[in-house]
């Protein structure tokens, strides 16, 4: 069984460096998009597996795949985006506070996945909650954050400093793994 986990993982790994490889998006908001459907995506995956009560190890690998991509995400929104987005519109909206907020808890969920089982009562519960948590925070992003800084954001410049980040941690995740 550690065998069949240990390859189902490989290659989550593997699809993950292959789609993340691939030519950026160079606008900031459209790189941010790509991942929130990305995720919104392998969420959907995960409903399936956890319906048909899928074997632990396939429902481990791909939750683990989705943690370490929002991981990623929230990282570099907190460190390069949202410090952005805030000297644009003078540190005066609410939106980013909560948005920090948001990835305090998605993070607190995270967490708790990586150190417990998909054999725990709570774990395909806990993919679930995170996932409507990401769908609210995505919801409000997209609504609301980004019309609010597209007009004034250099979306290129913070498109390749995203991209450079994101491939710089994907990376460091890969080698760990």
């Amino acid at each position: 069984m550690p065998t069949n986990h240990t390859a189902s993982h490989a290659s989550t790994r593997s699809h993950t460096a292959t789609r993340t490889r691939k030519a950026p998006p160079a606008d900031a908001l459209k790189l941010l998009r790509a991942d929130h459907t990305e995720v919104k995506k392998l969420f959907r995956e995960y409903d399936k597996l956890a319906k048909a009560e899928a074997p632990a190890d396939e429902r481990e690998a791909l939750a683990l795949d989705i943690c370490n991509k929002l991981t990623v995400h929230a990282q570099i929104e907190e460190e390069i985006f949202y410090p952005a987005c805030r000297d644009l519109l003078q540190d005066k909206d609410d939106l980013l506070d909560e948005a920090t907020v948001e990835h305090a808890s998605a993070k607190d969920l995270i967490a708790q996945l990586q150190s417990s089982s998909p054999d725990d009562d709570m774990y395909d519960a806990k993919v679930k909650v995170l996932g409507e948590y990401i769908d609210h925070h995505v919801k409000e992003e997209q609504n609301e954050l980004f019309p609010k800084v597209r007009p004034k954001l250099d979306r290129k410049e913070l498109g390749e400093q995203l991209q450079a980040r994101k491939q710089e941690l994907l990376a460091r995740i890969d080698v760990t793994h």
